[in-house]
């Protein structure tokens, strides 16, 4: 493969690549934060498969923080946030028999077993309902957190504590310290009742059962959530070495004991057969269930084995979900939109006419890009089906070409901008089209605005989306150093709002240039006298501003919205460099590709090269240079230094599996590593601290001894990392 081919689908690949993670987290957000999805569950699904296949095909493409890595999103604001003891992860998903064979098979492998011995599966329905992990003290109830972004969720104790399916204490045989996981959910029929109560009362009327158990638990006022029909099922602890238990069937068996409710029916399966019979079964009986389920979930039912097999980053490898076929309904498709994003990409969005699928009506489906359009032939005004499993909008799953009229018309992708009418170019090797404008694009700069104030970026408070509009579109923001003089502009406001001071009209005259930049007098007016806004408000916001005046320095890194620098990479060039000006110092020596820093920024993990010429791109750039100076006159950045992932002796340590093992498989030996805090690396450099050399290795162990680094046996590597 010549080496320009190999560059086009390195680059076509990390440009989908971003996409995708971008589209997954907008979607997290809804999901987990706001219980109000706009998505499918099966165009979820197929977004995540989409992103899955590409990084296993271009496994350099993923970071730590790409969705495949991650669970859910950050909490939501108005509750306590609370940290899992043990963190709260997610499931893979499978959608055929093939995929629950590729299962069962890489569940074999792992575990060094014969291809066809049995592994027994606990199945049992896939609840679709808001995740909840209770903590009890003392065989008391005294912490309920949902699960938020899988380490960190919110407080919901008081709400959780009006259900009657939750123990409020357990009995004497249970251990001191326990943690329950579970699922609270609305049945169906309270769902009809509780939105008929709604109708009457005239208020809005939930969605779904999902969304409603959500909106329930999530209400501040824990009397709210007592009028609501909650109920929990049981199905996980979080630390089952409290319990006696061997298998997981057991652990569900002795919470029933304490007083807890588990989903019906289950089953222990041998094999695939008896797998694909119980999910068969579920499909069949879903219709006659009281409660919405989206799929099944397998587990292996050994204890030992799920020890073994442990987890991946986002999600245990002895379980996942099987998922549910998704329903479909036809619709016509009324126009395309385009949206411009922070990076410039234009996204092509689908208005389609309202129709509601499984009980939920949906108007709008995302395309990918153009050749998407291209790909399906969707014209304007085509019947189109479109296809849902769960909750919002569908996607579109094909044209029904046979109900054309000749009245449809193709959509003319855009070569130009729809916001700044620049010039909008596909560059070689990239799925989408992206706008030149830079900084003379509104729609860029108000999303990088956007992402700046974003929660994991500098969060803060009362600065959303339309906020953000609102003042983009009076002139009060042009840059992110801006945020930071918004107080100081407003005070002049207030001392100019009377212009019979002395010398007021020329003050007033210089502020509508400076600071509202437009003709609306409204716009002059301190920002407590705007519509909707008030002295609490305003001080409020103020407030947020002001506390954010110190940041740390993954967070800042973060929020300057570099392309393909993720929240896990942010961290790393933190805790690489330490300090903003170390940072500064080094990209500028890196220009030079030839220079010890640029080969230095290569040895980061998950910087390769695309990824260092966007950060060298970025630094390189004089606007860029001057926002940072500017930012840098209002805030104290704190510098880093990177915590240890654990107190093991091979924490923050790089090591590198070679040859065969005798013990345990490679993948099994790679994930102890990484759950000790070890980095595992495919290759020897002079940053490696171990080579673990089974049998007949060959080149790492040869160039591990002509660079020094230390070689170990498998049976050393056990003893230093103490599991004789």
């Amino acid at each position: 493969m010549s080496d320009s081919l190999f560059n086009f689908e390195e680059e076509d690949a990390r440009a989908r690549h971003k996409k995708l993670v971008a589209q997954i987290r907008h979607h997290d957000a809804l999901y987990y934060q706001k219980d109000e999805p706009e998505i499918s569950d099966a165009d979820y699904d197929a977004l995540r498969r989409e992103l899955e296949d590409l990084e296993s095909k271009h496994p350099e493409l993923v970071t730590a923080d790409s969705p495949t890595q991650t669970v859910g999103a950050a909490p939501a604001r108005g509750f306590k946030k609370v940290r899992h003891s043990v963190p709260m992860l997610s499931l893979s998903n499978v959608f055929s028999e093939e995929d629950v064979g590729d299962f069962l098979d890489r569940i074999r492998r792992f575990l060094g077993l014969a291809e066809n011995e049995s592994v027994g599966i606990q199945a049992e329905p896939k609840i679709d309902g808001l995740s909840c992990s209770l903590r009890y003290e003392n065989r008391k109830l005294v912490l309920a957190a949902t699960r938020g972004d899988g380490q960190e969720g919110e407080d919901i104790t008081a709400n959780v504590m009006m259900i009657s399916d939750v123990p409020i204490e357990l009995p004497d045989e249970a251990p001191d310290m326990l943690e329950v996981r579970g699922e609270i959910y609305m049945r169906r029929d309270d769902f009809a009742a509780l939105n008929k109560r709604q109708e009457e009362a005239g208020k809005q009327l939930f969605a779904n059962p999902r969304n409603a158990a959500a909106g329930s638990v999530r209400q501040l006022d824990p009397a709210i959530t007592a009028e609501r029909p909650l109920h929990f099922f049981a199905y996980a602890v979080a630390d089952d070495s409290v319990l006696s238990a061997k298998t997981q069937n057991d652990i569900i068996s002795t919470l029933q004991q304490w007083g807890f409710v588990r989903a019906e029916p289950f089953d222990v399966c041998d094999n695939e057969d008896a797998l694909m019979a119980y999910y068969q079964d579920i499909l069949e009986k879903r219709p006659d269930l009281d409660y919405e389920i989206d799929g099944v979930v397998y587990k292996v039912n050994r204890k030992d084995w799920q020890e073994r097999l442990g987890f991946v980053s986002r999600a245990p490898r002895w379980a996942t979900a099987h998922k549910f076929p998704a329903e479909q309904a036809i619709t016509r498709l009324k126009d395309i939109e385009i949206q411009v994003g922070r990076t410039g990409a234009l996204t092509p969005v689908a208005r389609l006419e309202p129709i509601s699928v499984g009980g939920v009506v949906v108007s709008n489906a995302t395309l990918h890009n153009e050749d998407e359009i291209r790909r399906k032939d969707i014209r304007i005004g085509d019947m189109v089906v479109i296809q849902r499993a769960g909750d919002v909008i569908p996607q579109i799953v094909r044209v029904l070409t046979d109900k054309r009229t000749g009245e449809e018309k193709e959509f003319p992708y855009p070569d130009h901008c729809p916001v700044c009418k620049s010039l909008a170019i596909r560059e070689e090797g990239e799925a989408v089209r992206r706008c030149t404008g830079g900084l003379i694009c509104d729609a860029q700069a108000v999303e990088r605005l956007k992402h700046f104030v974003s929660r994991d970026a500098f969060d803060i408070e009362g600065m959303g989306t339309k906020v953000i509009e609102l003042f983009w579109e009076k002139g009060l923001l042009h840059s992110p150093a801006d945020i930071f003089r918004l107080e100081e502009r407003n005070k002049e406001l207030v001392c100019h709002s009377d212009p019979r001071e002395s010398g007021a009209e020329e003050s007033v005259a210089s502020d509508k240039r400076s600071f509202a930049g437009a003709q609306d007098d409204n716009e002059l007016r301190p920002l407590q006298e705007w519509e909707g806004w008030g002295e609490k408000s305003a001080e409020n916001l103020f407030a947020a501003i002001q506390n954010r005046r110190t940041i740390e320095l993954p967070r800042f890194i973060y929020a300057l919205g570099i392309r393909q620098i993720g929240q896990a990479t942010a961290k790393r060039l933190a805790g690489h460099y330490g300090s903003l000006e170390a940072l500064k110092t080094a990209m500028d020596a890196a220009q030079d590709r030839e220079s010890e820093a640029f080969a230095d920024l290569l040895s980061i993990e998950d910087v390769g090269p695309a990824v260092a010429d966007d950060l060298l791109g970025f630094f390189a750039e004089d606007h860029n240079r001057e926002v940072l100076a500017d930012l840098e006159s209002f805030l104290t950045i704190e510098t880093y230094e990177a915590p240890a992932a654990s107190d093991s002796p091979v924490a923050g340590k790089t090591v590198v599996f070679t040859g065969t093992l005798e013990t345990m498989t490679r993948a099994e030996a790679k994930a102890g590593a990484e759950s000790l805090g070890a980095k595992v690396a495919g290759s020897v450099s002079a940053k490696t601290d171990y080579v673990i050399a089974g049998a007949d290795a060959g080149s790492k162990l040869k160039k591990a001894r002509e660079l020094g680094v230390t070689v170990l046996s498998e049976e050393e590597w056990k003893q230093l990392i103490g599991r004789d």
